[in-house]
């Protein structure tokens, strides 16, 4: 019976190769020559990223893959070749002393990896050529797409928007194009003319629209605001579609995941747009004469200056920040309106669940949780912070609940002199084997005992150093936090909005409002879940439910104090929590 654990990893980036399904070629090879060996492999061991870019050591299926790993689940791994595991070569070399120094036997498909300096010197020049071969191509299909645009070829556009149908190569006889769909077309061309004829504004035309029941491309009935807008500013109606309208640029931070997805996602960049004047124009079938198009322009820029829009930005003390924990969308501030307010001011408004609006879900409501005071709201979550703020040895005793017990330096010490005596002794045995003096009968079993001594000190020896890493951390987190307080106790709860909304963005991960309570969920401490859609996998690690640690004994006050007008509520603090190291 063979005792070895294996498992294999695969990996594609783009979206084309998982539509072809080339991932499943990879897990096909891996899976027959873990059979030729002889090896057993588990469903649960197969580690795949369909889709994600080699670019970023932060991928679903190598997360949990380097967790098993950790755990001392495998012992052997099946790549197809380095360049899976990662494109950069410092990723590649990263995650190959991670797996070795677990004792993970690496094996690619493509060449077997000795430890002599020529193949590890192969390795490395396989790991910087796969890194320059990405680059090469990013920049090649960069330049390649730039000169066809300028060309006027629509390949380069790949998709169409409301209103035309895309005809690719291969279907259109080698020549990429944009037809026009009869019924889309005359629902756009209707939607200039409502702007640009009648003067309407954005909010009436997506009543007339909802009204006619007319169709969007997804076969909806109901109308956003922005989609309207999105085609009433898409120069391809004139005849003239715009390459180049965005660039990437690195991922820039987020207070918190999108609902249903990850924290991290498959590609790891943010979108920006680009000036007008570096557009470049592709010519297609015009919808609409260019005399019409610039006159929406110019009553949609008037329309702007009248309109009686307030002011954009950060309104809201707690904006980003709220989750609902019945249907996971976000909460936004909404002002009370003129006939909500009955003629008198008020100085406050509402958070309220996205998922509550009917008229973005089709006339649907898909949640009933109800709305909040944001001024009420504010308060209790800014005293939550601040009583946070002031009482750092709460912090401490949080941070010591989810610490193991720690060992003495000296013992650590012993640890490292008995690994060493250890792998002594196995040179020895196998010194003795080579020259004869013991049989291979008696030699395996005390050689593969003895390995296995060796692995679980090496892994006790790991976790001593990390938790004494932790300690270590820990005592400069609290240094730093109680000069904090003390610099700060004074004058803290007669801190500006700005400050506060900084302070809160720092300390709050986010804010969950359920039907009778609303809980602050704090950056602090390890091992956060990457999104509040990660309930289902993942339990917060001081749940006032929870049977091993205890929340810090915060009051807990009802939803129901904070959506009527009555005094200030306290909410419960639900757990502590912070990013992943």
């Amino acid at each position: 019976m063979n005792d070895v654990q294996v498992a294999l990893y695969a990996r594609v980036s783009s979206e084309q190769q998982s539509e072809a399904k080339t991932v499943e070629s990879q897990v096909a090879d891996l899976r027959a020559k873990i059979a030729a060996r002889g090896e057993t492999l588990a469903a649960e061991q197969e580690f795949v990223d369909n889709g994600y870019s080699g670019a970023t050591l932060i991928r679903p299926a190598l997360e949990r893959l380097r967790d098993v790993i950790a755990a001392g689940g495998i012992d052997r791994l099946y790549v197809h070749c380095p360049d899976r595991l990662a494109r950069n070569y410092a990723h590649q070399v990263l995650l190959l002393d991670e797996f070795t120094r677990a004792g993970v036997e690496v094996v690619f498909l493509n060449r077997e990896v000795g430890q002599t300096p020529e193949d590890q010197l192969l390795l490395q020049v396989q790991g910087m050529i796969a890194e320059y071969e990405r680059a090469k191509i990013l920049e090649r299909s960069r330049r390649g797409k730039r000169h066809g645009a300028q060309v006027g070829s629509v390949s380069v556009l790949s998709c169409a928007p409301y209103g035309y149908r895309y005809v690719n190569k291969q279907d259109s006889g080698g020549e990429a194009r944009f037809d026009i769909i009869l019924e889309e077309a005359r629902v756009v061309r209707q939607i200039f003319e409502w702007v640009g004829r009648d003067r309407c504004t954005i909010g009436e035309v997506q009543r007339r629209l909802n009204r006619a029941k007319e169709q969007t491309r997804t076969g909806k009935t109901v109308w956003d605001r922005a989609t309207i807008w999105g085609i009433l500013k898409n120069p391809a109606y004139k005849g003239e579609a715009a390459f180049g309208k965005t660039h990437l640029e690195p991922l820039r931070p987020r207070l918190r995941a999108q609902r249903g997805r990850s924290m991290q996602p498959k590609r790891a960049h943010s979108t920006q747009d680009v000036p007008r004047e570096q557009w470049i124009s592709i010519p297609v079938p015009a919808l609409v004469d260019a005399a019409l198009f610039e006159t929406v322009a110019e009553q949609l820029q008037e329309n702007q200056q009248r309109a009686r829009v307030q002011q954009r930005g950060a309104r809201y003390l707690l904006q980003g920040l709220l989750v609902c924990s019945c249907c996971g969308y976000a909460y936004y501030g909404k002002p009370i309106s003129p006939s909500a307010r009955k003629g008198h001011e008020r100085s406050y408004a509402y958070y309220r669940c996205i998922g509550s609006d009917a008229y973005r879900f089709g006339g649907v409501r898909l949640c009933w949780n109800k709305q909040l005071r944001t001024d009420l709201v504010d308060e209790a979550v800014w005293n939550e912070v601040c009583r946070l703020l002031e009482e750092p040895e709460r912090l401490e005793q949080e941070y010591r609940q989810r610490m193991l017990a720690k060992e003495t330096p000296s013992e650590l010490q012993g640890l490292e002199k008995h690994v060493g005596r250890l792998r002594q002794g196995l040179t020895r045995l196998i010194d003795s084997y080579s020259e004869g003096l013991i049989n291979k009968a008696e030699f395996e079993p005390r050689i593969t005992r003895m390995r296995e001594r060796i692995t679980q000190l090496e892994e006790h020896q790991q976790q001593l150093s990390d938790e004494a890493g932790l300690e270590q951390e820990l005592r400069l987190i609290l240094g730093r936090l109680e000069d904090f307080t003390f610099r700060v106790e004074e004058g803290l709860h007669a801190a500006d909005w700005s400050t506060r909304r900084e302070i809160v963005r720092a300390l709050v991960k986010r804010v969950e409002i359920d039907q009778e309570q609303v809980h602050v969920v704090f950056r602090i401490g390890p091992n956060t879940p990457s999104s509040p859609s990660d309930k289902k996998t993942q339990s917060l690690q001081h749940c006032r439910r929870g049977g091993q640690s205890r929340p810090l004994k915060y009051p807990a006050q009802s939803a129901r104090q904070v959506r009527g007008n009555r005094t200030h509520p306290t909410v419960h603090q639900r757990g502590k929590e912070s990013q992943k190291s």
